[in-house]
């Protein structure tokens, strides 16, 4: 019985130690629980807070009157305009401009390349001189007969400190900036640097560097919009009149940027364009339609100025309709040559005319500039869309323009899937490669549902009036390009079998087929190849009875029963990367097979 009763009294006990010691680990489950929420929710909660900080500093400065260059004929902008950006950290030693002090965060300009941190940026928006990207003149002396007689070359424009990491100075040659404090000078105009002691050994004028051809001086801008509003010149008379204002050979560049295209570089490179050129001469498309940017043209030599797209096919197409624009309102004489820098997903029309895939940052902004100037001028044929519903030309026609392809079928289908994807959820559509994965997921998803089969009973297609008896096909494909699909050579195949040659200045379209997305991904890896439907000047599609995906260079939507006409519309002046060797190259060549001779 006393062993019952100690047992007894023993089980309350063992009970409350083992609430206890439960207890003790819950607190200590709930304490872990908390570190760890913590742990994780706290980076979340503090990079949420910087971004939104960040983007109210970013829309302060938008509004503030330091950024935006207008391209408004009539309001440029005149000195002490900056373009202010805002980082966190700067990615190298950095001295604000106007107290001296060593600075990781704040604002620069990547016009004339000032840097300030927050304090200072009211005072650096007073103080310190931006590029002036219109510049008037000097005042003639009194003496002087003849009002419009040459001017004296304008000078250096030096911004102290925060020098490029590898540079030299252009009088003793010695390295710049090694000091740690604000020290030494650039040049923004044509970006030659020297230490402090050097700067006056230096001749006062400034040649605008070795870019000097691609660059707009100031005095010219004010001249030619001074001449505009007095009286409407004839062409070319500016050029006569202001030549000795400009470099030798002169071929400005403007540069017209599309911030959303694929890899999101064009905010970067736009900085790195507007160091090295006039600011007017960099457009962002976000803010000025290419049209408005185009006018530009209008104040420069005819068949004289040079287009860089940054951008995608669609960008690159945006614009060249902007071009076309200006021919129907008489500006013919002033439509520029169009060069590409391809920031895009597919970049098709790039990779046709030799600027490659897409761009990755392997060169310098300043070699990309001097391809532009000593590019080749060829032809892109354009040809125009015209889709009428039904089988009868009493509704109104739909009309496209088409630089690339038209296509009908899958390779539509996995446009439109990635089109509507991408308005969903744009900001997951920033990486070149999460597009084209996305891409791959829908061309692998139609190899199993195989959405577009039976085309052929669906379909009619002539070739400049000639029906064309269509095998057993799930897509038909017309090009006026020579890649397709992400930098895939359709016409050619897999050049095992010989084929017509064909070119994108011809005037002729090649038309293909497909049986599916399984036989367009053999075609790219150059497994298969492609139906070769033939060549034609006049492509007539009939749609008959059915719902299917089509697509003009990207551009997809559903069509019901139509009649699709393609023929020629115009040729745009495009410019390829120059194939001749260069002469330093040739040079080197002859003197090796002298030395060997």
């Amino acid at each position: 019985m006393a062993g019952a009763g100690s047992q007894e009294e023993a089980s309350p006990a063992a009970e409350g130690e083992a609430e206890g010691e439960a207890s003790v680990w819950a607190c200590g489950e709930y304490r872990l629980l908390v570190w760890t929420a913590a742990a994780v929710l706290l980076p979340v909660i503090l990079t949420l807070w910087c971004s939104v900080r960040r983007a109210r500093r970013e829309e302060a400065l938008r509004r503030g009157p330091g950024l935006g260059l207008g391209l408004g004929l009539g309001s440029w902008p005149g000195a002490s305009v900056h373009s202010w950006r805002y980082t966190d950290l700067f990615t190298r030693p950095t001295y604000c401009s106007v107290c001296g002090q060593a600075t990781l965060r704040g604002s620069y300009c990547p016009c004339c390349g000032i840097c300030v941190d927050d304090s200072c940026l009211a005072q650096a928006e007073r103080r310190l001189r931006c590029k002036e990207a219109v510049q008037p003149p000097p005042a003639p002396a009194p003496a002087q007969a003849q009002p419009e007689a040459p001017a004296p070359a304008p000078a250096h424009q030096w911004v102290r400190g925060n020098l490029p990491i590898c540079n030299s100075c252009s009088v003793c040659g010695a390295q710049c900036g090694c000091q740690p404090r604000l020290c030494d000078c650039r040049c923004v105009w044509c970006q030659r640097v020297a230490h402090d002691d050097c700067v006056g050994q230096l001749a006062a004028a400034c040649d605008l560097g070795p870019l000097r051809r691609a660059i707009i001086p100031p005095r010219y801008l004010y001249m030619a919009q001074r001449r505009r509003r007095q009286r409407r010149p004839a062409p070319g008379e500016q050029l006569s009149q202001f030549s000795y204002m400009c470099p030798e050979n002169w071929s400005p560049i403007l540069v017209l940027a599309n911030a959303r295209s694929g890899n999101n570089m064009a905010q970067h490179l736009m900085g790195e364009f507007q160091t090295l050129l006039n600011p007017i001469q960099v457009v962002d498309l976000d803010s000025t339609t290419p049209y408005k940017a185009l006018q530009l043209c209008t104040l420069l030599p005819s068949h004289k100025t040079r287009v860089l797209v940054c951008g995608g096919d669609g960008t690159v197409g945006w614009v060249l309709d902007a071009i076309d624009d200006m021919k129907y309102k008489g500006q013919e004489q002033y439509i520029p040559y169009v060069a590409v820098l391809p920031l895009g997903t597919g970049n098709d029309l790039s990779n046709t005319l030799g600027w490659g895939a897409g761009y990755t940052g392997d060169i310098t902004t300043e070699e990309i500039l001097q391809s532009v100037l000593d590019g080749e001028v060829t032809r892109l044929d354009r040809w125009s869309v015209r889709v009428t519903k039904g089988f009868y030309s009493f509704h109104r026609p739909k009309i496209y323009t088409m630089n690339n392809y038209f296509s009908i079928g899958p390779d539509a289908l996995m446009a439109l899937n990635f089109h509507e994807c991408r308005q969903q959820s744009p900001f997951l559509f920033s990486n070149r490669i999460i597009n084209k994965a996305v891409y791959f997921f829908y061309g692998t998803r139609d190899c199993l549902v195989q959405a577009c089969k039976d085309l052929d009973q669906k379909i009619e297609l002539e070739l400049d009036g000639e029906r064309i008896a269509l095998p057993k096909l799930e897509g038909i494909i017309v090009l006026n390009i020579a890649y397709w699909g992400g930098g895939c050579r359709l016409w050619e195949g897999t050049g095992d079998k010989p084929y017509p040659p064909a070119s994108h200045s011809d005037g002729l379209l090649e038309v293909v087929g497909v049986y599916g997305s399984f036989h367009c991904a053999q075609i790219h890896v150059k497994l298969a190849n492609p139906v070769r439907l033939g060549q034609a000047y006049t492509v007539r599609l009939i749609l008959k009875n059915s719902v299917m995906p089509m697509q003009v260079d990207g551009e997809p939507w559903v069509q019901g029963p139509c009649s699709v006409v393609i023929t020629h519309k115009t040729q745009a002046l495009m410019i390829s990367p120059s194939k001749r060797q260069p002469e330093e190259d040739v040079q080197g060549a002859s003197a090796q097979g002298t030395v060997e001779s």
